[in-house]
């Protein structure tokens, strides 16, 4: 059997989703016996097992330069533009031979560079480079552009259905919802298998009483004190208007509402919108982002403070009030620390988790009375303990890395013996 894999993205690094799930994936692989390697624009993976090529990156000036020409300007392309493409393509292409003759690759795992065109240059590359070679690939695509609408108006769409993705008989396409499954189908014409976004439940988190003690006093809170913790960034589709307007109706001595990450690449125009609104409504924001580090990816941050860990510990109320989320990392992350949740119905979570029968706090885009009172009975310690067991059972049941293992292995050795 072969063992020697090449993961391939414009960024693994941070703790964006993608690299989240990247990070997830190897440690199964390679507890499984296969060996790991990388190439990407940024990287914060293993050197001896990486290779940076800083043009694969999507921040990078000229593909950021190349990408704004591409999409929101009409369906006419320039000559020069094509030009340009195919001359970073090039390139790119030979990157990537380099990359599988200094690993001895055997197989790839295109995570999302073939599903969401972010760098067009790269995903034709890609494409290009394994039907030239045929190595067997199990793309990871976690977003595409038709669930965008800033990728609708573009000049690239010749490059888009050959490219992202592509229809070539060596990739098994790999999606983390059963509603991009059908659209991949109808839209594309092709075979998928869905493995959702998963934690490693075999494995508890361990708390640090301490920790969590100072974490709370720093931040102001007391004994008997709620802290209701928003666990995402800060942008527009998570809703965090909603969050305010739970916390300000729950009528808390403390109304606040800890956020643990920060803006990201989306600008600070929504953070300055909700922190006017929450000063509207009475609740104060807490914004943990800059004091807050991972340690469940490539890059654990170990500099800062905190952790995602701590900052969980120390919560005693989980909201999600995401009107759009591909999967919902932050809600499998909820029930693997053991707290209470509210979330809004978005629809993946409606057809992919909710029929689970986790014994969360469910909206409909609106807080109501009837949730408020939920949530006054859920936050009793008895209630708590009860929903919060059960969904990590259930959590360990459905989203686990041994669901994981059950369902990418198959693909990989499948992937490996039609290339044998």
């Amino acid at each position: 059997m072969s063992k020697r894999i090449g993961f391939i993205s414009t960024r693994i690094a941070g703790t964006d989703g993608v690299s989240l799930e990247t990070y997830k994936w190897v440690q199964v692989l390679e507890r499984n016996g296969y060996q790991c390697f990388f190439l990407a624009g940024e990287l914060e993976t293993p050197p001896e097992r990486s290779m940076v090529e800083e043009l694969a990156h999507f921040n990078h000036p000229e593909v950021l330069e190349l990408h704004s020409r591409l999409f929101g300007h009409g369906r006419r392309r320039p000559p020069e533009l094509t030009r340009r493409l195919h001359e970073l393509r090039r390139h790119l292409k030979e990157v990537l031979y380099e990359f599988q003759r200094r690993f001895d690759l055997d197989l790839i795992i295109p995570e999302n560079v073939l599903a969401i065109p972010m760098h067009i240059p790269l995903g034709m590359a890609l494409t290009e480079f394994l039907a030239e070679t045929e190595l067997p690939a199990v793309a990871h695509h976690h977003d595409f552009s038709w669930e965008r609408s800033r990728f609708i108006i573009n000049c690239v769409g010749d490059y888009l259905l050959y490219a992202f993705p592509p229809a070539l008989p060596n990739i098994h396409h790999v999606v983390i919802n059963s509603r991009a499954s059908r659209q991949l189908s109808f839209r594309r014409g092709l075979s998928n298998v869905v493995i959702p976004n998963v934690l490693d439940f075999a494995s508890p988190p361990t708390l640090d009483p301490a920790r969590r003690a100072a974490l709370r006093h720093e931040l102001g809170y007391e004994d008997g004190d709620v802290m209701v913790l928003q666990p995402t960034r800060v942008v527009p589709r998570k809703r965090i208007e909603l969050a305010v307007e739970l916390v300000a109706k729950l009528g808390l001595s403390k109304p606040w509402l800890v956020i643990s990450h920060e803006s990201g690449d989306e600008g600070d125009l929504y953070r300055q919108r909700v922190s006017a609104y929450a000063r509207e409504q009475g609740v104060r924001l807490i914004f943990l982002g800059h004091r807050v580090g991972s340690i469940r990816s490539f890059g654990a941050n170990h500099s800062r403070p905190y952790t995602i860990d701590d900052v969980y510990h120390a919560a005693d109320l989980v909201t999600y009030p995401s009107n759009y989320e591909g999967f919902g990392n932050a809600f499998v992350e909820a029930i693997y620390f053991r707290k209470p949740v509210v979330v809004n119905r978005y629809a993946i979570y409606v057809e992919d988790i909710e029929p689970k029968r986790f014994d969360v706090i469910p909206f409909e885009d609106f807080i109501t009375d009837e949730v408020v009172a939920q949530v006054h009975d859920m936050l009793q310690p008895e209630r708590a303990a009860r929903a919060t067991e059960t969904n990590y059972q259930r959590g360990r049941r459905y989203f686990s890395y041994e669901v994981l293992e059950q369902k990418l292995l198959p693909l990989v050795e499948a992937a490996e013996g039609n290339h044998a």
